[in-house]
């Protein structure tokens, strides 16, 4: 299974909070209800989470990035 990120598209994101809620263990909320989430890959235990709390978001807002990251350039 490839690695997978939580994406926000913060144009589309209204600030339900409907994500925070079904996927606590990967989403946090601000005090307006938007979502803080980590950059780091979703972790395999939380996986249906992630893509139920993706599948509900009532506009869309929410994605999950199977494109593996970018190298970053070394030095020289």
């Amino acid at each position: 299974m490839k690695e997978a990120r939580l994406r926000v598209d913060w144009i589309l994101c209204d600030g339900y909070g409907l994500c925070g809620g079904l996927a606590p263990d990967l989403i946090d909320l601000d005090e307006w209800h938007y979502p803080i989430i980590s950059s780091e890959p979703v972790d395999r235990r939380f996986m249906d989470d992630a893509q139920r709390a993706v599948d509900c978001c009532p506009v869309r807002a929410l994605t999950l990035d199977r494109t593996p990251p970018r190298p970053r350039p070394g030095p020289g």
